[in-house]
């Protein structure tokens, strides 16, 4: 798996009980053999995306207040392909 995936499956983890777009997501990463973040974003529908727009930019900046670059410019990979 993609380092940025497994970064984003892993920060997924903290949405799966709350949220059923952070459970769909993080099936279809679990279920999926994406060998790029592109691939994986082509895959995910509108109301996914929005999700990932909304969660992703505050564990980018959780991972930053940690002091944790390789997490959030892994994550930011990821978000950066949404638009």
């Amino acid at each position: 798996m993609d380092k940025s995936l497994g970064y984003l499956r892993e920060t997924l983890a903290n949405y799966t009980e709350d949220h059923s777009e952070g459970k769909d997501i993080c099936k279809k990463l679990m279920e999926g053999a994406y060998s790029s973040e592109g691939s994986f974003v082509r895959d995910l529908n509108q109301k996914e995306i929005n999700f990932l727009n909304h969660m992703l930019p505050k564990e980018i900046n959780y991972a930053k207040e940690e002091q944790d670059e390789k997490r959030a410019h892994e994550l930011n990979e990821v978000f950066e392909l949404l638009f």
